[in-house]
């Protein structure tokens, strides 16, 4: 009885992965379709509520990012949840990276969204390689390889992210997203 605790962890485990991964491939772009509809008639308003969303979307986008990173990244790595022999460490590092993927995700889609806002773009256009030096992360995280400098480099992205939000009047706030939306 003892065995089919770790098999269905590990079964929930592995369909978590393939959720995430399957969430993350599917997110592309509408790059074509989207920008022939926006052209087609551009006016005054349009561009200002486009800014305003913009701003509205990077807060949101850089929050999720934020909150997953420190619900389940940071606290468990304090709390030793990753050291090899603590229980439940398998959970908690597959947890990790499917919070490492989304977070990486929701960071480059608030880059993104910081394009539609002069002030937040200049703001946010330094991080663009931070933030792509932690796409590897999240594959470190389910692994067991990050260690406290890995764990470091993504507390200084996250919060070198809300600095750039909070200095272009954006100030981004943690909201920790639900597990489903973890799994895309």
């Amino acid at each position: 009885m003892p065995r089919t605790v770790p098999l269905r962890r590990l079964f929930l485990a592995l369909l978590l992965s393939c959720a995430v991964l399957a969430g993350t491939s599917a997110c592309g772009g509408d790059d074509g379709g989207g920008a022939s509809s926006s052209s087609a008639s551009p006016t005054g308003t349009s561009s200002a509520e486009a800014q305003k969303f913009a701003k509205t979307r990077f807060v949101t986008n850089a929050g999720l990012a934020a909150g997953a990173t420190y619900q389940w990244v940071v606290k468990p790595y304090r709390a030793g949840k990753f050291k090899k022999g603590t229980d439940g460490r398998t959970f908690a590092l597959v947890k990790a990276g499917l919070a490492g993927g989304f977070a990486y995700n929701r960071l480059k889609a608030a880059t993104e969204n910081a394009k539609g806002d002069p002030l937040l773009s200049k703001a946010v256009a330094p991080l663009t390689a931070g933030i792509a030096s932690l796409k590897g992360l999240a594959t470190k995280l389910r692994k067991g390889e990050a260690g406290a400098g890995d764990i470091g480099a993504f507390e200084s992205v996250i919060s070198s992210v809300k600095d750039a939000g909070k200095s272009a009047g954006a100030e981004v706030k943690d909201k920790v997203p639900s597990t489903s939306q973890l799994g895309g």
